[in-house]
């Protein structure tokens, strides 16, 4: 066991590391004599006039690469289209790249989200296409269903959302319901053709219509769940006004639903998600000496509510078990102010929230993304414990100041609490680590 910082971040990267994409690709994705198997299920390619890949999200690159790579000789069958935050560098001539804009819709976005459309409505029955969805897809493909709506319009909107506070079930019901590439969309443009889709989720298990926004996947929410979201989060303040009409007109069009013909010939297979860096992240924890316990009871909770819980879980678990890592995977949400925010992300206020409550105690607390990027900071997250407020103050600075402010990474990269790992091509949620040391004497 080395220092409590030391292992938390030791427990982070080992998750990590364990939840690779490429890893989990060559585990569950076979290629034999031009058959692709993927978890029992058989796809002959010779059988199909074409055969399309679309890889959409934080993960697309990584996926789509170790997709071509497994399929060998067979690789030169797909066509298609990948939208990825990065710039990827091409695996196959066969495909287009397009770098779409997150967490903000960029005109890339639209323009990959037409592209995507353009291919798929052209297959037929005779056709398969295979779908590589991670979380981001929301920002990085996006074409609402009024086709006049300007970039300004889109990028508005996206970001009136994602400030809103509203958790990331209620964001997905408005996002769907705008968009013709989610909500189950892309699916129906496929309608003809064969269709599997290989999920890397940063949603929860029983929430994959929502990993972006569920593109390929029946729609449960509905047109009078928008109408509820929109009165109950306050939304028709924050949209822009044009947004906010289309919404409450007749205009509004249902998306595909459970039980659609369309779905006939869909599957969907779930590669990874955050149970897999929760499991990973318990198994190095115990290895270290630790006590692990994982708590999934934060999920979509205020970050300012899940900071008051977990710190006091985490005090009452050492009590009764003396040195213990609680492990915590899912998304919190953050209010921000619709100007003047400072650079950050949810990970990094929410260890400062944490910073807070541990003043002077032997609790570490570690928060970041599993895809490396939080907010709109270069941070992954940031590692806090019972010195960082002290520390602040004799730099000059107030970690209250920073959370009033929004500007949560200026603050840890002064103290040299941020961590940054770039972006890790993978997307399971965020992870949070806590590591309460034992009290001596008690």
């Amino acid at each position: 066991m080395g220092t409590p910082r030391e292992d938390v971040l030791d427990i982070f990267k080992h998750a990590l590391e364990a939840s690779r994409v490429d890893a989990a690709m060559e585990q569950r994705i076979k290629f034999c004599d031009s058959v692709m198997e993927v978890q029992g299920h058989r796809y002959a390619l010779k059988d199909y006039k074409r055969c399309v890949l679309i890889a959409i999200g934080k993960a697309s690159g990584t996926m789509s690469a170790a997709f071509l790579r497994l399929a060998g000789r067979d690789a030169d069958r797909f066509e298609g289209v990948v939208v990825s935050p990065n710039e990827e560098v091409p695996q196959s001539q066969r495909l287009s790249y397009y770098r779409g804009g997150h967490p903000t819709p960029n005109a890339t976005s639209i323009a990959a989200a037409r592209a995507v459309v353009e291919t798929l409505i052209r297959l037929t029955a005779e056709d398969l296409v295979v779908f590589l969805i991670s979380g981001g897809g929301s920002a990085l493909l996006e074409m609402f269903v009024q086709r006049e709506a300007t970039l300004e319009t889109v990028a508005a909107t996206n970001k009136a959302l994602v400030g809103s506070g509203a958790p990331i079930a209620a964001i997905n019901t408005i996002r769907k319901h705008l968009s013709a590439v989610k909500g189950g969309r892309l699916a129906a443009a496929a309608a003809s053709s064969e269709q599997l889709t290989i999920l890397v989720s940063d949603v929860p298990p029983n929430e994959l219509d929502a990993l972006s926004s569920g593109p390929t996947m029946p729609d449960r929410s509905t047109v009078k769940d928008v109408e509820r979201v929109v009165k109950e989060y306050g939304l028709a303040k924050r949209l822009p006004p044009e947004v906010v009409d289309y919404l409450r007109s007749e205009l509004m069009e249902e998306t595909p639903k459970p039980g659609d013909s369309i779905f006939a010939r869909s599957r969907w297979v779930v590669l990874l998600d955050s149970s897999s860096l929760e499991r990973a992240a318990a198994a190095r924890a115990a290895e270290l000496g630790w006590k692990a316990h994982v708590d999934r009871t934060t999920d979509d909770w205020s970050a300012v509510k899940a900071a008051e819980y977990l710190v006091d879980r985490i005090r009452s678990l050492r009590k009764e078990q003396g040195a213990v890592c609680l492990i915590s995977a899912g998304e919190l949400t953050v209010e921000l102010p619709r100007e003047g925010a400072g650079n950050g992300g949810r990970n990094q206020h929410f260890a400062l929230l944490c910073s807070e409550r541990i003043v002077g105690d032997s609790i570490t607390v570690l928060s970041c993304g599993s895809d490396g990027i939080d907010g709109n900071s270069p941070a992954a997250g940031a590692v806090v414990d019972g010195t960082t407020v002290e520390r602040a103050s004799k730099e000059g600075s107030s970690v209250r100041d920073a959370l009033e402010s929004f500007d949560s990474y200026t603050l840890l990269e002064k103290l040299g609490d941020s961590v940054k790992t770039g972006p890790t091509g993978n997307n399971l949620r965020d992870l949070r680590i806590l590591l309460a040391s034992e009290v001596q004497g008690a």
